[in-house]
């Protein structure tokens, strides 16, 4: 339990525990990134209790076909405030019209040595998929819930585009509609200057 304890504020970062591959959606970045989606995206998260979040993405170009997400945050609980900031690169990928970002992230996985209390950490890429929907200044962002499948391991990018297109009817069973978050585009805030 404890080498997944790091894990919680990454999956605040994407809503909720959202579906972590080993296979992105494509082999790998095709589609040239789309400027409209570049900029300073802010949003707020509730759930119903008194936890609530204010979220905000920072999208660029890194090259012609991958994006620099910045992810900036923080979680409100009672009078607990948890800010944390994460960058990622992403690239889209299509199944049939609907666009998907492909959220690349690199966690480390703690091992335990065998016979020894020691442990090893490792590396592991990871991809967390996120259905994306732009309509004039908002950015409405729905991840794929880690519930939509009984598979857990996809060995292919065609079998996990199968799969998510088998249930993209069923949103309900795809999506975590709760963590769902919408984003509006504002100016990047800029640094206070003092005095």
């Amino acid at each position: 339990m404890n080498k997944f304890l790091w894990l919680l504020p990454l999956c605040f970062i994407l809503y909720a525990c959202p579906f972590e591959s080993t296979v992105a959606l494509e082999r790998k970045p095709a589609e040239t990134v789309d400027s409209a989606l570049f900029g300073y995206w802010y949003g707020i998260v509730k759930d119903g209790s008194d936890f609530f979040g204010i979220e905000a993405l920072d999208i660029a170009q890194q090259s012609d076909s991958v994006y620099s997400i910045t992810r900036y945050g923080k979680a409100i609980k009672g009078d607990i405030i948890l800010p944390d900031t994460a960058y990622f690169t992403g690239f889209t990928s299509y199944i049939g019209e609907q666009r998907y970002m492909n959220i690349v992230a690199d966690i480390l996985i703690e091992e335990p040595r065998r016979n020894s209390k020691l442990k090893d950490m490792r590396k592991q890429r990871v991809y967390y998929i996120a259905k994306i929907d732009r309509h004039n200044d908002t950015l409405v962002v729905k991840t794929i819930t880690e519930t939509f499948s009984k598979k857990k391991l996809f060995n292919s990018p065609e079998d996990f585009k199968e799969a998510i297109s088998n249930l993209s009817d069923n949103e309900k069973e795809l999506y975590d509609d709760q963590y769902s978050l919408s984003y509006r585009k504002i100016p990047k805030p800029q640094p206070y200057k003092s005095f």
